[in-house]
């Protein structure tokens, strides 16, 4: 029997999440405090062989699935080897990825036996699209994911919902789920450092579904253990919709996920301000095992034990935490 790893809330963890990189090839506002970022150097990054050693310990104490998340994972130029190190692995492999390398790495993605892919798109627009991430990418994007789809990979989009900016777009992705079998989850803006979040633009679970249920028929899916998306079918469509609603109905009580920055910090929560340096004493030739431990019995009940539960009183410049591009998601 497997040792789990479990917090003083009685939380079993056993979901990883990898950032593999803190560099992107594009430059989302919401994720990315400038353009001209200082990208973490690569000696200071995991490399193959840790992040293989960590992961191995991680699944030892009962972690039976891994997201490689980043930046964008895919542009490390050792992603290829760092998915088949972790291909190896008896776990769900899956990843987050902004899906512009897919057609470069589509060999790799397919030998891994990826469980899902998740693409983070937050809009359907071209003009939009190189609006929001002052990049031209977004005719390579859609081709990925067709790429995807005809590979017959488990595909997920990620949307972003910002007011002002592309909920104007909410009916547009759900119209998709009609003819493709994808997943799409719509998920509340949330608060990064350098992110420019305001409470004005989150878009809630409520709203959402409003707009949603004014044109469609939609049925509640019963969500699966640890589900952090509340997912919904529409009669007739061949695909599913989800929200993610961290700021108005957070699923806290259930969480069983950890993080590790690519600089091999374990954050117990995307909200947490403390992180446990793994990889130092992993260098240094230390047990890791007791850090781990440590650091996720120390998470917070909820939200990092900084985020009220009112998210209009949360004060954005007041939270201790990293920006989005350097915690994975």
């Amino acid at each position: 029997m497997k040792n789990k790893i479990i917090d003083n809330f009685g939380r079993v963890h056993n979901y990883l999440r990898i950032s593999l990189t803190d560099n992107c090839n594009l430059r989302c506002f919401y994720c990315m405090p400038e353009e001209e970022y200082a990208f973490t150097p690569h000696a200071r990054l995991m490399q193959v062989r840790e992040i293989d050693q960590l992961a191995r310990l991680f699944v030892d104490h009962g972690v039976t699935k891994i997201r490689l998340t980043g930046g964008e994972p895919l542009v490390r130029k050792d992603a290829p080897e760092i998915i088949q190190v972790l291909s190896a692995l008896p776990v769900a492999l899956t990843m987050t990825t902004n899906g512009i390398r897919i057609n470069e790495m589509l060999s790799q993605i397919t030998d891994a036996g990826f469980a899902s892919i998740n693409i983070s798109l937050d809009t359907l627009q071209r003009d939009k699209f190189i609006q929001i991430t002052q990049r031209d990418y977004f005719e390579r994007v859609r081709r990925n994911i067709d790429l995807l789809l005809d590979r017959r990979v488990r595909t997920k989009l990620n949307v972003v919902v910002m007011k002002g900016v592309n909920d104007d777009e909410i009916l547009d992705f759900v119209a998709l789920t009609r003819l493709y079998p994808v997943e799409v989850r719509f998920i509340e803006f949330m608060p990064f450092n350098g992110n420019r979040w305001s409470s004005n633009q989150v878009l809630t679970l409520k709203e959402i579904l409003e707009r949603i249920a004014a044109v469609y028929e939609i049925e509640p899916i019963a969500p699966k253990p640890y589900d952090t998306t509340k997912p919904f079918a529409i009669r007739g469509h061949l695909g599913t919709i989800g929200i993610i609603s961290t700021m108005t109905a957070p699923f806290c009580e259930s969480c069983n996920r950890m993080r590790l920055t690519a600089d091999g910090k374990l954050k117990n929560c995307l909200f947490s301000r403390e992180e446990t340096d793994l990889l130092s004493a992993l260098r240094n030739g230390e047990d890791v095992l007791p850090l781990m431990q440590q650091g996720m019995r120390a998470k917070a009940k909820a939200l990092g034990g900084q985020i009220v539960e009112n998210f209009k009183e949360i004060e954005a410049d007041s939270l201790k935490n990293r920006s989005m591009i350097t915690i994975g998601g």
